[in-house]
């Protein structure tokens, strides 16, 4: 129950109103991105990460990440 309990996912977003979030998870997974890029560490964007993982479906950010080690990835660049 306490793993529950620490279970989070992202806040609304009212630039993403609609029912259909695939917008709203893009957002938050190039937000990640431009964050360890501003910032250089992965871990101290592990909550934005979290809200993007939260929201998207875990094969899209799955593939997403293999496109990123591939060099294909047509978001951000890190």
């Amino acid at each position: 129950m306490e793993v529950v309990k620490n279970v989070k996912t992202t806040e609304r977003d009212p630039r993403f109103p609609t029912q259909n979030q695939a917008n709203h998870c893009w957002a938050r997974y190039n937000e990640w991105l431009l964050c360890v890029k501003n910032t250089g560490d992965e871990d101290g964007c592990k909550n934005m990460r979290q809200k993007a993982v939260s929201i998207c479906p875990s094969i899209w950010t799955e593939k997403w990440d293999e496109e990123r080690e591939e060099g294909i990835f047509a978001g951000l660049k890190v």
